[in-house]
């Protein structure tokens, strides 16, 4: 796609220049944590500029936790880790009303959701319920107890970690509550010169812990309206529908991106255009957050888990089906 016409842009290039260095200031802070992830991190990041939610699906042993603990560092922001277990209780993370004998009065006293960045770890650990007790929260930003409602605030963000859904133990996550998540990634095992620059320092048993804020939750909420206002083509919300009705006309695919899913396409790739240094949206940009956004909402049909056909193929799909926009003279 060629640029916006002249007097068509609505982010200052003076903005998006603050915007990308105060991005990539975030970016290398949390780098230093967590070593040779940068694309994983800069998903994470985007995920939080947009006012999304995140989910981590990985083995055990890779860095999911050291990631949520370094953004959160990073951004000075209050951190909340909330321990996934069978026996967790709904009340147990978004909190409980009390009554108060002496003042004859009932008060509320918030869980650990009440925080700017949460770490639910190990997510597919709790049952159904539990896990269902994140869904108001993650989609309006409150939480009502008792039918009085209650604000979590901004910035908000939950960073989820689940183990691969064979292991002993755990829960698939309701369909429903996958929604919610803005992206899916994995951090995956380190490089080969990564894994030898982490055991050179084997000393060094928390890297996150030295970490020092680089970015003020008021200069976040400002990434975050910069990012609204980053232009869109029409040719590119054009292309985007048309990836979303192609999804759902896979005949391994029983139910394709939802509107709410598209809506969080574009909405990432606002943030992700400005981390590039740009005030506008290309077709690449979609392409690139096309695995993290869709990859968890595509749930397959029956067959095609024998198959073997995964998800990621069915995008790479669609990728290829799908018209790009081209550039206008």
């Amino acid at each position: 796609m060629a640029a916006p016409a002249a007097g068509s842009a609505t982010v200052h290039p003076d903005d998006v220049r603050w915007y990308a260095d105060t991005f990539d200031r975030v970016v290398h802070n949390v780098e230093s944590a967590v070593l040779g992830k940068r694309h994983v991190v800069r998903l994470a990041l985007t995920c939080l500029v947009s006012g999304g939610h995140l989910l981590l699906e990985d083995l055990p042993g890779t860095g999911k936790t050291m990631l949520a603990r370094a953004l959160a560092k990073s951004l000075d922001s209050s951190f909340a880790r909330i321990q996934f277990t069978p026996d967790l209780l709904p009340s147990d993370v978004t909190g409980v009303t009390v009554y108060d004998q002496s003042h004859g009065t009932f008060t509320f006293h918030p869980g650990p959701i009440f925080h700017s960045m949460v770490l639910a770890d190990e997510i597919n650990r709790a049952s159904p319920k539990t896990q269902s007790a994140l869904l108001e929260v993650m989609e309006e930003g409150h939480v009502t107890v008792d039918g009085r409602t209650h604000e979590v605030g901004r910035p908000f963000m939950v960073i989820a970690t689940q183990n691969p859904i064979e292991q002993a133990g755990t829960y698939q996550l309701p369909e429903a509550q996958l929604d919610r998540f803005l992206m899916r990634t994995s951090v995956g095992h380190p490089d080969a010169e990564t894994t030898e620059a982490l055991l050179a320092q084997s000393q060094v048993r928390d890297r996150a812990a030295g970490l020092g804020p680089v970015v003020k939750p008021s200069e976040l909420v400002q990434m975050g309206q910069l990012a609204d206002l980053v232009h869109v083509d029409r040719a590119i919300i054009g292309y985007v529908r048309r990836l979303a009705e192609a999804s759902r006309e896979v005949p391994d695919v029983r139910i394709g991106l939802s509107t709410r899913g598209s809506l969080a396409w574009i909405r990432s790739a606002k943030a992700w255009a400005l981390a590039e240094g740009r005030g506008h949206v290309v077709p690449e940009d979609v392409a690139t957050l096309a695995r993290p956004v869709l990859g968890h909402r595509l749930l397959m049909a029956s067959g095609a888990a024998f198959g073997g056909v995964t998800p990621d193929e069915v995008i790479d799909g669609l990728l290829a089906q799908v018209s790009v926009p081209r550039d206008r003279a």
